[in-house]
């Protein structure tokens, strides 16, 4: 029952009208934030993996250029992020993603149980020390980043 999140299919009616929407707003130059938004919430709970990483994309870069006043779409795009990370089993980034949520509202009871039942799949798939492993690897690499980054300001 609670993994039903990961299994939801959008319904092809729905993915077909937000596709046309998108490809209509795209090609006249006029693409509005809620229409990308729609069709990557579609494309995230597809069947197929190559829509999912196609929604992950339109997410990623939603989330790359909202206003960082709209905590609300920000939110969002994260929710939807780390939901299609962990349907086509990119645990890792999908942990990211709601570790990234949770430090902003650590209450989100929606995204707790997400971030559980994404453990969960790990654990059952035997992923879990791999993506601990992973994490590590993440956070020693933004750290040598971001220690070169500071190096470089300092000149």
């Amino acid at each position: 029952m609670e993994d039903d999140i990961l299994n939801e299919i959008v319904s092809s009616e729905d993915l077909k009208k937000f596709e046309r929407l998108y490809l209509n707003e795209s090609t006249t130059d006029n693409l509005q934030r809620g229409t990308q938004f729609n069709y990557a919430w579609c494309l995230v709970r597809s069947r197929y993996s190559a829509d999912i990483r196609k929604g992950i994309t339109l997410l990623e870069d939603l989330f790359k250029t909202e206003d960082s006043t709209n905590e609300h779409a920000k939110r969002d795009y994260l929710y939807y992020l780390a939901l299609g990370n962990a349907r086509i089993k990119e645990y890792t980034k999908a942990l990211q993603y709601t570790r990234a949520f949770l430090s902003i509202e650590p209450g989100n009871q929606q995204l707790a149980n997400l971030e559980t039942l994404i453990k969960k799949k790990m654990e059952a798939e035997g992923l879990k020390g791999i993506a601990l492993a992973g994490g590590v690897a993440l956070a020693v690499g933004g750290i040598v980043g971001l220690g070169f980054a500071l190096a470089k300001g300092k000149k």
